[in-house]
């Protein structure tokens, strides 16, 4: 194949990745956000037209690498451009991404809102009860954010009882670390916490077990506690 082939097989490939591209883009926009589920219209595009284009070259060894790998450079610069088109300009934001929808104010639905997106009654009452909320009456307000999530506030009566509710000061909670991982022990967390093997075969022994492998998974809170499970057992053993 010479050059002049190769090269308008090349340009072809651009030109029609760009297309694609923004009718990729547009139908996402059209489907509506129930349709994309945690990802913006512009992510979902990218996502599935690279998966494409990197599929054709690996299933046509006779085409040149560079007509595979010119689409999914150009898809790559137009998702960082059209990112930055998107912090420089709200208007752009809005095109690409879309707006935030308000489907529930003030413990009432937002019927206008609703038929924007195509929710329904139903459609809502599902998403407040993942979150946790079976009454629209206790929700403040609910939000379809624009990659398809409800964000929900429920009402100040509705939420929850805080510490700070009660005046109670708590104190630093943190993450747990995992000791032993299926038999495994983690010696970079042991070092995390200024510990060692004979402390770990010391707590271990407390509990009658003489070696890690017989340990499914232990865990150390950061007040001290280890929780420990062994292998085929499902109650966990817990010593400060």
């Amino acid at each position: 194949m010479h050059s002049g082939g190769i090269g308008g097989m090349i340009l072809t490939a651009f030109l029609r990745t760009l297309f694609f591209y923004f009718f990729l883009l547009l139908m996402m926009r059209i489907m509506g956000k129930r349709e994309i589920g945690g990802l913006a219209p512009i992510d979902l595009a990218v996502t599935i037209i690279i998966a494409e284009l990197a599929a054709i070259p690996i299933a046509n060894p006779d085409l040149p690498i560079l007509v595979g790998a010119v689409p999914i450079v150009t898809i790559v610069l137009l998702a960082i451009g059209l990112s930055g088109l998107s912090l420089r300009s709200h208007r752009w934001r809005s095109i690409i991404d879309g707006r935030p929808n308000i489907l529930v104010q003030n413990g009432q639905f937002v019927p206008k809102e609703m038929k924007k997106v195509r929710y329904t009654i139903n459609d809502v009452l599902e998403q407040l009860r993942r979150k946790g909320h079976p009454h629209v009456a206790d929700v403040e307000i609910a939000v379809l954010e624009t990659d398809g999530n409800l964000s929900v506030i429920p009402r100040s009566q509705a939420r929850p009882i805080q510490p700070k509710d009660l005046g109670i000061n708590t104190g630093y909670e943190g993450l747990p670390l995992t000791i032993i991982n299926d038999g495994l022990v983690e010696y970079a967390h042991l070092a995390q916490c200024n510990l060692d093997m004979t402390w770990l075969q010391g707590e271990l022994a407390k509990r009658g077990i003489k070696d890690p492998k017989e340990v499914f998974s232990a865990i150390l809170d950061t007040k001290g506690n280890l929780f420990v499970q062994r292998k085929e057992d499902t109650h966990w053993y817990l010593q400060s």
